[in-house]
C-alpha cells in the first residue's frame, strides 16, 4: 500500500488481515468472501476498500504476506540463533512440529493459488519469504564456521540453499502424501551433511 497510514490506520489494517487469516484458516480461501471478512472483522465495505483498494486480490496478498511471516515466526527463536548443534537440532524439531500441526493444508499455498501463483504479487511474496529464510540459515552456517564447528571452506550460502530446497521438497511431499517422513529425512540429511562439511 503506497500511502502512509496513521498508527490507528495501521492497527485497523492489521486487524483486518489477522481476522481474514483466521477466517481463511477455518473455512478455506475459496469459501471466504469479502462479506465474510467484513463480518469477521466488524469492518465496513468502505473501510475494507480504503485499506485494500484492489479488493479481494489485494487483501489476499496481504494475508499471504501475513502467513509467510508466520512461517518464519513459527521457527523462532531457534532459526535466529543457529550457533550450536543443539540449536540446529532444536530448529529441526521446531520445523517438524510446525508442519506436523499444519498437515496437508497449506494456508499460504491456498492463498497464492487463489491470487494466481504467476502474478507479480504472489511471486514477490514467495521470493521474499524464501530470501529471508535462506538468509537466516546462511547466518547460522556462517556462525558455525566462525566458531570452527564446521570447516573454514564451507560456503554458507550454498549450504543454506541446499537445506531450504530440502525443506521445501519435504513440505511438498507432506502435502502430496500426508507423510512427514520426507521432511524429517531432508532435515536430518541436510544437518548431517553440514556436520561433516569440511571435516
Amino acid at each position: 500500500m503506497a500511502r502512509a497510514l496513521t498508527s490507528k490506520g495501521e492497527a485497523t489494517r492489521a486487524r483486518i488481515i489477522t481476522g481474514a487469516a483466521a477466517r481463511i484458516r477455518t473455512h478455506g480461501v475459496a469459501a471466504t468472501t469479502l462479506d465474510d471478512i467484513r463480518e469477521q472483522t466488524a469492518t465496513s465495505k468502505s473501510q475494507l476498500f480504503h485499506y485494500f483498494p484492489g479488493g479481494r486480490e489485494d487483501l489476499l496478498l496481504a494475508v499471504a504476506r501475513h502467513e509467510a511471516d508466520q512461517v518464519l515466526a513459527d521457527q523462532q527463536p531457534q532459526l535466529g540463533a543457529l550457533t550450536s548443534w543443539a540449536a540446529w537440532e532444536g530448529w529441526r524439531d521446531r520445523v517438524l512440529a510446525r508442519y506436523q500441526a499444519q498437515g496437508r493444508d497449506c494456508p499460504l499455498g491456498g492463498l497464492l493459488t487463489q491470487v494466481g501463483r504467476a502474478t507479480p504479487g504472489a511471486q514477490a511474496v514467495v521470493a521474499e519469504l524464501m530470501g529471508r529464510w535462506e538468509a537466516e540459515l546462511a547466518a547460522g552456517v556462517a556462525a558455525m564456521r566462525a566458531t570452527g564447528q564446521v570447516g573454514a571452506e564451507v560456503d554458507p550460502a550454498r549450504h543454506a540453499a541446499a537445506l531450504l530446497a530440502g525443506v521445501q521438497g519435504g513440505v511438498l511431499m507432506l502435502m502430496s502424501t500426508g507423510r512427514l517422513t520426507y521432511l524429517q529425512a531432508a532435515l536430518d540429511v541436510g544437518i548431517g551433511a553440514l556436520r561433516h562439511a569440511g571435516r
